[in-house]
């Protein structure tokens, strides 16, 4: 029998193209649409995604996720900001819904596998009988950095098949399928906040003004007033609201004061800890350990060492880098590699 496998379809190219792939490698496939946010929004992304499914002749379901979203990626999106953290919601969402509710859909259904179209690569390791996350072979599209809270359990579950292709040979193979789809803008903002519009999102949300305070120096000193502390993420020079006679740079953000703590100097460090520990690949993992480290997604990964700290509560990892690195964000992600291993990642504490 053939194994059946169930897509995440979102109405664009990407996972398309790989319900395409899956199909041509003797797949049963059917497809999946989870809506999250706000109705108009969920009709119009369920509406491509039938026609896709209508057009690969393949049965389409809608998973309802607005519940969930909710509590986990939208309250602890507003949650972390109002503690003077910037989140990462997409990581968020990734553990909790893509392949969170998603895999336990599935499952219930009697699906042998679930697929995306993230670019990244899963192998099973038969030497260490485990499996592998992986970058894309594509650096410029890889997404295995949101991916770092998958784990063995979930990763044999798994297919990734359009990792191994660059954009213009995905778009190709949907020209060559005949595979019609309408224009599907690939938006760099976080889904439910269009625009990028942070402060309104989180004023809307709470019913809260982001108040004004003051800027200081790392002494205390008051430098002027700021427009409120959610406008501002550490390492950030420009739109700061004031002018000032020489560059100035976000180094710290005291949400107690509602101080904004600036300085002259670029905000380097060569230290930090991680929570919320999630080891993806444990028989490579070590409690001490060079890696390659990325702080935030668009990061280079720079050599580190890691050190397991067990405490009474949570296991954290602190990080030490070989080098200084920019603007360590509490809230982003360190992810940790092996040249191109995805080991675990956590939350900068």
């Amino acid at each position: 029998m053939k194994k059946k496998v169930l897509i995440g379809l979102s109405g664009g190219v990407d996972s398309a193209v790989a319900a395409l792939i899956l199909l041509k490698q003797g797949y049963e496939v059917q497809a999946l649409t989870m809506t999250m946010f706000d109705q108009d929004s969920n009709q119009d992304i369920i509406n491509k995604a039938k026609k896709i499914s209508n057009q690969l002749n393949i049965k389409h379901h809608v998973l309802d996720c607005k519940e969930v979203f909710l509590d986990k990626i939208i309250n602890n999106f507003v949650s972390e900001y109002l503690a003077g953290r910037t989140p990462n919601p997409c990581v968020a969402c990734n553990k909790y819904i893509k392949f969170g509710l998603f895999l336990d859909y599935a499952k219930k259904q009697g699906f042998d596998y679930i697929s995306t179209g993230h670019f990244a690569e899963i192998f099973f390791d038969k030497n260490n009988h485990e499996y592998l996350l992986k970058k894309s072979v594509f650096g410029n599209k890889d997404q295995s950095y949101f991916l770092y809270n998958l784990n063995q359990d979930i990763l044999k579950y798994i297919l990734l098949p359009i990792s191994k292709y660059n954009k213009s040979e995905i778009k190709k193979i949907a020209l060559e399928s005949d595979l019609i789809l309408e224009n599907y803008k690939e938006s760099q903002d976080i889904c439910f906040i269009p625009g990028g519009k942070y402060v309104d999102f989180l004023e809307n949300i709470t019913n809260k003004k982001s108040l004004a305070g003051n800027f200081v120096d790392k002494s205390g000193n008051i430098l002027g007033k700021h427009g409120g502390i959610w406008n501002y993420t550490i390492g950030q020079r420009k739109g700061l609201g004031k002018s000032f006679n020489k560059k100035m740079f976000v180094v710290d953000i005291n949400i107690n004061n509602n101080e904004v703590v600036l300085s002259a100097e670029d905000p380097m460090s060569n230290k930090l800890v991680a929570r919320d520990i999630n080891i993806v690949s444990p028989k490579r993992f070590k409690d001490e350990m060079i890696v390659d480290a990325k702080i935030r997604y668009k990061h280079k990964a720079q050599k580190a060492r890691i050190y397991l700290k067990n405490n009474k509560n949570n296991n954290e990892i602190e990080v030490v880098f070989l080098e200084p690195q920019r603007a360590i964000t509490r809230g982003q992600s360190v992810v940790f590699y092996q040249d191109d291993i995805v080991i675990g990642g956590g939350i900068i504490k």
